[in-house]
């Protein structure tokens, strides 16, 4: 009886290649497009197929992974559309409010966002996706949020809280973009500081935004070429 109490307490084996799994695309190790090989998850969880195939039924049925024939079961592509059009719209608003803020911003502003930059390239090394994430936007909001337009201003805030809520960070699945990243910062500052023409450094973050984007894209090209 005992034993009984304890097995129906302890998540069942279907559960635990669910969570296994869901966890994964919740932050972004399960990029959209990821093929979801049941054996190899199996063997990841000492479990046998059947249970992982259940769990993939019901991530199926929630809309997060796709079955498709001679391709199998995937991370959904939904969310890539959306995150694609938010990176798009975000560029051209976020662009438009770093231009009308760049002549408003002093010293100070610029050591900021230096500060803020040298944080992140001191993450690198020790690669933690989510908290480059946070410092890459205190890095951009210092530079937008002297925008006198509140419009632009508020579009700008709703694009970034999509972004978190379609995913969490793009660096977690191409890191190497981030070391990129690091250094169009270091770009964008130096159009600023030397006075650049406005339209050139609302170029930059725009060029900037669309090079993570572009990123994205190539990493689930070739990993779905890979798979």
């Amino acid at each position: 009886m005992v034993d009984a109490a304890l097995k129906q307490a302890s998540p069942s084996k279907s559960q635990l290649a669910y969570d296994f799994i869901r966890t994964r695309i919740d932050d972004g190790r399960y990029v959209s497009g990821f093929r979801l090989v049941l054996g190899q998850i199996a063997g990841e969880l000492d479990i046998s197929v059947v249970p992982v195939r259940e769990a993939i039924r019901r991530l199926e049925a929630e809309g997060l992974v796709t079955f498709e024939k001679n391709v199998g079961a995937q991370v959904a592509l939904l969310q890539e559309a959306e995150y694609t059009y938010t990176m798009e719209t975000l560029a051209l608003v976020e662009g438009a409010a770093t231009r009308m803020s760049a002549p408003l911003l002093d010293g100070d502003h610029i050591e900021r966002a230096r500060m803020i930059n040298r944080e992140m390239i001191a993450c690198l090394d020790d690669f933690i996706p989510h908290r480059f994430t946070q410092l890459n936007q205190e890095f951009h909001a210092v530079l937008f949020e002297e925008c006198p337009n509140p419009h632009i201003l508020d579009l700008v805030h709703r694009g970034w809280n999509r972004l978190t809520v379609l995913r969490d960070s793009t660096f977690s699945f191409v890191p190497g973009r981030a070391r990129e990243s690091v250094d169009e910062h270091e770009q964008i500052l130096a159009l600023i500081e030397s006075g650049a023409d406005p339209l050139e450094i609302e170029l930059a973050a725009r060029s900037h935004r669309l090079a993570t984007l572009d990123s994205l894209h190539a990493y689930q090209s070739e990993h779905k070429q890979q798979h």
